[in-house]
């Protein structure tokens, strides 16, 4: 367990740093752990909670949160979070899923992030409600926040600048992360979210530390390229460790 706290502890502070929760990283060190995989998602997603809630909280407070927009996608996307919750999946469908959503958040994270977008939108912006909606279905079912899929997205349409999109994402990440949570209690049953908490209360713990200094200190003192890298490199080598274990 302290090495998988640590790990966890790593996996926030990177993740944060760049305005995304991580849940599909802890989700797939869960697996490789050999914890059960349908109480997987609820401390993923409640992890992701616990990351991104800090970080929409002072973007909002910084007038950061283009509201309009972001309730628009995240409304769409709630419903098919809770829906993906509610799905049952196989164990190896499970995994599968993860390994290869883990392998494309890496891809996604080399995405050149451009500050200031362009006066108009691409015709990509168009449909960022069907994208988000298709995210929000993959953040219920195995419990990730999808918000690290839909930022590349929206760089590539010129939605907004780069601190809207990373205020965008992490709100999206919550509120996808909250139905897909209802949706995974509805269809396992409230208890197995105490045996959850039980399991990944120290895990819990070391995310909120590890959120709070990759929101609040990393940003400062390392340049966010260096940060994608090394967060793309450790989301390959454990997507890639769990498909080979399949």
């Amino acid at each position: 367990m302290p090495a998988l706290a640590i790990a966890f502890f790593v996996t926030a502070l990177l993740y944060a740093s760049v305005g995304f929760g991580g849940g599909s990283t802890y989700t797939a060190l869960l697996a490789l752990a050999q914890v059960d995989y349908r109480i997987l998602p609820l401390l993923a997603l409640t992890c992701n909670i616990v990351v991104v809630a800090g970080s929409s909280l002072r973007f909002a407070r910084a007038g950061i949160t283009p509201w309009r927009g972001a309730l628009v996608l995240t409304g769409i996307a709630a419903p098919a979070a809770f829906l993906g919750g509610l799905t049952p999946i196989s164990e190896k469908a499970f995994l599968g899923i993860l390994g290869v959503s883990l392998v494309l958040t890496a891809l996604t994270l080399l995405v050149p992030v451009q500050e200031t977008p362009k006066k108009h939108p691409t015709r990509l912006a168009g449909v960022m409600p069907l994208l988000a909606a298709s995210f929000g279905y993959l953040a219920g079912l195995v419990g990730i926040g999808g918000g690290i899929f839909l930022a590349p997205f929206l760089h590539l349409a010129r939605w907004d600048s780069a601190r809207a999109i990373a205020a965008t994402a992490s709100l999206f990440i919550l509120v996808n992360s909250l139905f897909g949570l209802a949706g995974q209690l509805l269809k396992g049953g409230a208890g197995r979210l105490g045996t959850a908490v039980d399991l990944g209360l120290p895990l819990i713990v070391a995310v909120a530390i590890g959120g709070q200094i990759g929101s609040l200190l990393a940003l400062k003192y390392l340049p966010q390229r260096w940060i994608r890298l090394g967060t793309a490199a450790l989301t390959a080598w454990v997507g890639g460790r769990l498909l080979l274990n399949l």
